[in-house]
């Protein structure tokens, strides 16, 4: 699997009618649509706060694949892999500080990974996948929501999901009381794919 460069799969048996998140899809032959994630017009960002101060970044390399038929969503399936080492949040000590051993320890640990269980519709346009996030070699059960709008060529999906980063032994030693940087961590992604 490239990190840089994601396909992504979504298979209908009958017919292409709505895959949400917004979904969309109309006028759609009964047939597998294989996606391109564009580079360029996605991301896969994280939120925190150290010392009281919120903060941004992003993983700049990921890849997986999503099979998804709308109709039926109970049988799709989503794997997601990301590179830890790609995180950047534009203030140097923190950067220099997250491959570290406290934090990502990316040379013993370098992907964290999901993978669906099962996928339900939720709402028109909005789904929700349930799986298992994998970090630093540390697995738990993980509800990812997510939505997705199709229309022609092109399909736009958002989501977001809150983590506890010390559930996965992110930010040991000093780090695991939440004072200096919160426990709770955020999660969004917002992905744009073309046929």
């Amino acid at each position: 699997m490239t990190m840089t460069h994601t396909t992504f799969t979504f298979r209908n048996a009958l017919t292409v009618s709505a895959l949400s998140i917004g979904l969309l899809f109309s006028g759609h032959s009964a047939r597998a649509a294989d996606w391109t994630l564009d580079g360029t017009k996605s991301t896969l960002g994280f939120s925190g706060t150290q010392t009281g101060t919120p903060f941004k970044g992003h993983f700049g390399k990921f890849g997986g694949t999503i099979s998804l038929d709308p109709q039926h969503p109970e049988t799709g399936h989503i794997q997601i892999s990301i590179d830890m080492a790609s995180a950047a949040t534009g203030d140097a000590q923190r950067d220099g500080a997250l491959p570290g051993k406290d934090w990502f320890s990316t040379s013993t640990f370098p992907t964290a990974t999901f993978e669906s269980s099962s996928i339900r519709l939720i709402s028109a346009g909005h789904y929700e996948a349930q799986g298992k996030l994998t970090i630093r070699n540390v697995t738990k059960p993980l509800t990812l929501p997510f939505t997705l709008a199709v229309q022609g060529q092109d399909a736009h999906a958002t989501g977001h999901v809150q983590l506890v980063r010390t559930n996965f032994g992110v930010g040991q030693g000093p780090w695991v009381s939440g004072q200096w940087v919160a426990l709770e961590v955020g999660v969004d992604f917002d992905l744009t794919a073309h046929q």
